[in-house]
């Protein structure tokens, strides 16, 4: 029986409230929406532009998804999100296909239901940065070099031509990363790599050839070797950064986490050479002193892969899945708390607990039970159907108070008028800042040290108009 009904309850999850809250959130993605449409409006679909200025930093391939959404009718949060979220479920599904065809349809079932409801690939699912594409291209490339087997004479092609989407998608970090699967991937690597230049390079030589100097500056010497040379640019964190965010990221799947301690996992040689890869790939993003969460998300398929399959061999299923499903009753807590932890940051917010996450708890208890009755693949599946659920609450009940307090939609369209002769505040967040230029079509003024008769400025409650007479 066909799958493809599947498709269903996935898009009705990631396209739910996908214009729920403005942009503002993220400073990336006020920005990269606005040069989509700049593109659109344009029809210079080579060199990006920012503000009608060149921008070099990322590669086009975000920008041409909101083009050309941005064509088809679609406006503003909309153009910018769906694409990202229609190749998030595009891409779940030829996950559980290639999975399935490698190791069997329970693990298959189990890794996509992990990945496609981890905090993580939801979360940059609902954002129009350039991770997630990059990720899903990146991550169609090395499963297709490392297993597919239907198609051995065009799986390096097929492999390379994704590889070259996924440099298109965020520049060089996909080849790093990409590099150890190409060093066993036999019979393939002329292929894959023919076929990552035949459809990366022509843009690259086209916007060097319209730009000169000042794009390979840019998007080469600052963007890549500066990120991994330097911490000059302001992403600076600690060696063990992304430990914590791949917990974070994997919630509430991370109880599994446990299971990668028993020997059994380490029994199949596939999923030793995903821990193999997925180790040196860690350790590779450790050592570069920028570091950003979204840098870990191409990972998050292979570790699903890994989990599902040390569930499979697991014992004792029940409490694993069932720890699983438990944490998901801290759903309305972190919902209540997201606001106040985008404006203060995570380290300052207080997180409360409540017992209002109790009806999850029978999401757990169905899980729990049929584990405990052997029926494993059901119980993630009810497990994953509870996360489903819990993500559809945070969206509901969080996204409502982020785009009035957080984001700067409502903010502008309550003051656009005055906006137009405000200056803003050194002290208002960079994604405010973007996000309100987007909504201007042009790049605010800042504020000089001198009295304004309008500024606009943060409070705690987010922004606000600040009248003051010279």
């Amino acid at each position: 029986m066909s799958r493809t009904w599947l498709l269903l309850p996935l898009l009705a999850l990631y396209l739910f409230h996908l214009g729920g809250a403005g942009f503002g959130l993220d400073p990336d993605e006020p920005r990269y929406a606005s040069i989509g449409r700049e593109m659109a409006q344009s029809g210079d679909w080579i060199t990006p532009r920012l503000n009608r200025s060149p921008w070099f930093e990322k590669p086009p391939l975000l920008y041409w998804m909101t083009a050309l959404a941005t064509r088809l009718g679609f406006r503003d949060e909309w153009a910018a999100r769906l694409p990202v979220a229609l190749v998030s479920v595009a891409f779940l599904a030829f996950f559980f296909s290639i999975v399935e065809q490698e190791f069997s349809t329970g693990i298959a079932a189990m890794a996509t239901a992990t990945l496609g409801t981890s905090a993580g690939w939801l979360a940059y699912s609902f954002s129009a940065v350039t991770d997630l594409p990059m990720s899903a291209a990146f991550n169609i490339a090395m499963l297709t070099a490392l297993f597919d087997t239907r198609r051995r004479q065009t799986a390096g092609w097929i492999a390379g031509v994704m590889l070259g989407i996924a440099i298109l998608a965020k520049s060089f970090l996909p080849v790093v990363l990409f590099f150890p699967i190409w060093l066993i991937a036999r019979g393939k690597r002329l292929a894959i790599l023919a076929g990552a230049v035949l459809i990366s390079a022509p843009w690259h030589l086209l916007v060097w050839l319209r730009n000169g100097s000042a794009f390979w500056n840019v998007y080469f010497w600052q963007q890549q070797v500066g990120r991994a040379s330097s911490a000059i640019l302001p992403h600076p964190q600690p060696f063990w950064f992304y430990f914590p965010i791949l917990l974070i990221g994997l919630f509430p799947w991370t109880p599994l986490f446990g299971l990668l301690a028993r020997r059994k996992p380490y029994d199949d040689v596939r999923v030793t050479s995903l821990l193999i890869w997925l180790g040196l790939a860690i350790l590779f993003l450790s050592l570069i002193p920028n570091k950003l969460p979204g840098y870990l998300l191409p990972l998050i398929p292979g570790v699903a892969i890994v989990l599902a399959a040390a569930l499979d061999k697991g014992t004792q299923q029940q409490w694993w899945i069932g720890a699983c499903a438990l944490l998901l009753a801290l759903t309305p807590a972190i919902a209540h708390s997201l606001p106040d932890a985008f404006l203060s940051g995570f380290s300052h917010t207080h997180w409360t607990l409540t017992l209002a996450g109790w009806p999850f708890a029978i999401g757990a208890a169905l899980a729990w039970w049929l584990a405990y009755r052997k029926q494993t693949s059901l119980a993630v599946l009810a497990a994953a159907l509870t996360a489903a659920l819990a993500a559809a609450y945070l969206k509901s009940s969080a996204l409502p108070e982020l785009d009035q307090r957080v984001a700067v939609r409502a903010f502008w369209i309550a003051h656009k008028d005055d906006i137009e002769n405000a200056c803003i505040d050194p002290g208002v967040r960079r994604a405010a800042v973007f996000g309100l230029e987007y909504y201007a079509h042009r790049e605010l003024p800042e504020c000089p040290p001198i009295p304004v008769p309008l500024r606009i400025a943060s409070t705690k409650e987010g922004l606000a108009l600040v009248s003051k007479t010279p």
